[in-house]
């Protein structure tokens, strides 16, 4: 017997529904939707990282070495009297060389699918949605998440997930799949190098309409002739973030 396969047109017009409901569900409930940091659009600035090709700036030397890395990571945040970085959404990014975790046996993975905060060990992360906890993970490798939180988000019928990658380990102590976690509640700190995968600190931020049968752990990073399909499933976190675009 064949299994039944839904149509491409109404695969991509289901995908593009989930959109659009979130787009409207954050638009008509405004007072529903926190913060993931401790962002001031009136005083805060954000640098705009670039972590393409086009980045000449950022060395090979650089990136291996995680110290100088975020030595460059802290100098452009305080050269440019910014808070907080950002960036990454669907970018293709040439940084991943670092690790032979991104390391496939055809096309590595370069791909970006979340954004990127950058800013202190230490800094605080929040939950910008009410829901629960999906699962968690110490994704312990090098160049990977470290410890990662996802959330179960129910927008009205509309089943949401939230994913917060390079975390402090002591984050996941007390967790529970199923806990109930309020708009606005702490979940962690971001990391050190030695909790977060050895990399600069910075927190990974996703959301997922989608999980299938991951747990504690959800591609951050994928091939980039496959972005086509990531994008129906992970749309921008800036509708959850509303960050303005850095100058």
């Amino acid at each position: 017997m064949t299994k039944d396969v839904m149509p491409a047109h109404l695969f991509n017009q289901t995908w593009m529904n989930k959109h659009i409901l979130l787009a409207n569900y954050i638009k008509s409930h405004p007072t529903e939707v926190g913060k993931v940091v401790d962002y001031n659009a009136e005083t805060d600035l954000l640098y705009p990282f670039d972590f393409t090709a086009a980045n000449t700036g950022l060395t090979a030397e650089d990136i291996e070495d995680t110290n100088r890395f975020s030595a460059w990571v802290e100098k452009k945040l305080v050269g440019n009297n910014c808070r907080y970085g950002v960036g990454g959404y669907m970018e293709h990014r040439t940084i991943y060389a670092r690790s032979v975790h991104f390391n496939t046996e055809d096309e590595p993975r370069r791909l970006h699918l979340g954004v990127d905060i950058w800013a202190g060990a230490g800094t605080l992360v929040y939950a910008p949605l009410a829901g629960h906890i999906h699962s968690f993970r110490d994704n312990n490798n090098h160049g990977d998440y470290g410890p990662t939180i996802i959330l179960q988000h129910n927008l009205d019928g509309l089943e949401l997930y939230s994913l917060y990658g390079h975390l402090s380990r002591k984050d996941l102590a007390g967790l529970h799949a199923g806990m109930k976690i309020e708009k606005g509640q702490q979940l962690g700190a971001f990391g050190n190098q030695e909790d977060n995968g050895h990399w600069p600190p910075h927190l990974h931020f996703q959301l997922m309409f989608n999980i299938e049968d991951c747990a504690g752990d959800y591609p951050g990073v994928a091939k980039f002739s496959e972005k086509e399909k990531w994008v129906k499933n992970i749309p921008d976190p800036n509708i959850v973030l509303q960050f303005p675009n850095p100058e």
